[in-house]
């Protein structure tokens, strides 16, 4: 593989941005692609998925190197050629900004720093702990190395629009092949990965992208056309949407959320979507949620979290995530199931769900409040555990509470 120099220096500038300035990579890499036109779907990739990939590796990679915050564009550029020396990739002897590469010492320190698991899986000390006393050493093991995968990339079919075998043959026609996923009744997965938001299928609303995980969320609320039904964290709304979808577009979807221009954001794709039966409303006061109680047939707690379920896709929150930050959620996950689950009326259905691994964030905070006094009308239903280790997807965790 070749290397081009403004290909790597868009690369180490992200790195830059993410590492020093503790900016979220997705909307770093977004950024840094449109700094030139000229760069092709290759050099696009290249970008993204080095970047991608050293956010993955950081604490190895800086290890290897010998270097630690704050990251100076020098410490950078080794960082860099420890990456392109574990791929087998040569950097040009004329590139000055990176010093000669001592690959054998780069390949004996990976062997090295491999045989302990907070180097070989690249987690900071205090994740590594926290995982095995919630989980246990060989649950964790397996699962933070799941988590370290490229996460594969995985559509919902809109069947307000359309349905899976129209959408996989409408896909094909424009070059893209996908599976089916046969335990997930709309989904579809890309056989290799491409932009799908470029295609006419995406822009006619028929499809969009959920990882197969979360696409069993809206599923497990076990909704029926007609109902009152409040997603109460819908954020950009792509849980709303599959509501929206599994209601047939009829009945009242309330969408609710503390920011409002994810509301907005939910707006727009509802309209692409064809979906006529969502009510967002930004929740600015305590009487918004009031006017809800005891009003829904169900309700859909898609909790704020730790999102340890969704490292494969966004592999900088291990490094943003803090134990402090840990335990504040639990606490607003607390108060929001205690407020939110008052919107139930007599003989609704409530699901609570994340996408975290930890069961202080999900069977622990499901007990919790069924032993408060606001819990006491709700019983347990069913619940499900999802590990990236034995799915191939998100961690996720669901349970339905039946309210008497």
């Amino acid at each position: 593989m070749r290397l081009y120099r403004n290909l790597v220096f868009a690369t180490v500038d992200a790195l830059g941005d993410i590492f020093n300035e503790g900016e979220y990579a997705d909307k770093v890499i977004e950024k840094t692609l449109k700094r030139d036109k000229r760069w092709g779907a290759r050099d696009r990739s290249f970008i993204a998925e080095t970047t991608y990939d050293i956010v993955r590796w950081k604490r190895l990679y800086s290890e290897i190197a010998e270097v630690k915050a704050p990251y100076s564009r020098e410490k950078l550029f080794r960082i860099f050629a420890v990456w392109a020396t574990l791929r087998g990739i040569e950097i040009p002897e004329d590139w000055k900004q990176i010093e000669p590469v001592p690959t054998r010492r780069i390949k004996g320190r990976f062997d090295e720093l491999s045989k302990i698991r907070k180097y070989r899986e690249s987690v900071p000390d205090w994740l590594d702990e926290l995982g095995v006393k919630e989980l246990g050493e060989a649950v964790w093991e397996k699962e933070i190395h799941a988590l370290n995968q490229q996460a594969p990339v995985v559509l919902r079919t809109n069947t307000l629009k359309t349905d899976r075998e129209k959408l996989q043959a409408a896909l094909l026609a424009e070059g893209i092949a996908t599976d089916i996923l046969p335990n997930h009744k709309d989904a579809l997965q890309l056989k290799e990965r491409a932009n799908v938001f470029k295609t006419e299928a995406f822009k006619n609303g028929q499809f969009e992208v959920q990882d197969a995980s979360s696409q069993l969320v809206a599923e497990f609320l076990e909704v029926q056309p007609g109902m009152r039904v409040v997603d109460t964290c819908a954020g950009a709304g792509g849980k709303t949407l599959h509501l929206a979808a599994l209601m047939e577009n009829k009945g009242q979807l309330i969408a609710t959320d503390i920011y409002e221009n994810k509301l907005k954001e939910l707006k727009r794709r509802a309209k692409r979507a064809g979906a006529h039966n969502i009510d967002p409303r930004a929740i600015d006061s305590t009487k918004v949620v009031k006017k809800l109680y005891g009003t829904a047939d169900r309700v859909l707690i898609d909790a704020p979290c730790s999102g340890l379920g969704v490292l494969s896709r966004n592999p900088d929150a291990k490094w943003k995530l803090q134990p402090e930050f840990l335990e504040n959620i639990k606490l607003t996950q607390e108060q929001i199931l205690s407020q939110y689950s008052r919107m139930v009326k007599p003989g609704g259905k409530l699901v609570y769900a994340t996408c975290s691994v930890l069961p202080s964030e999900n069977q622990e905070q499901v007990q919790k409040f069924l032993a408060a006094e606001e819990g006491k009308p709700f019983r347990l239903a069913k619940d499900q555990k999802i590990l990236s280790s034995e799915s191939g997807f998100d961690g996720f965790y669901m349970s339905l509470l039946e309210r008497e």
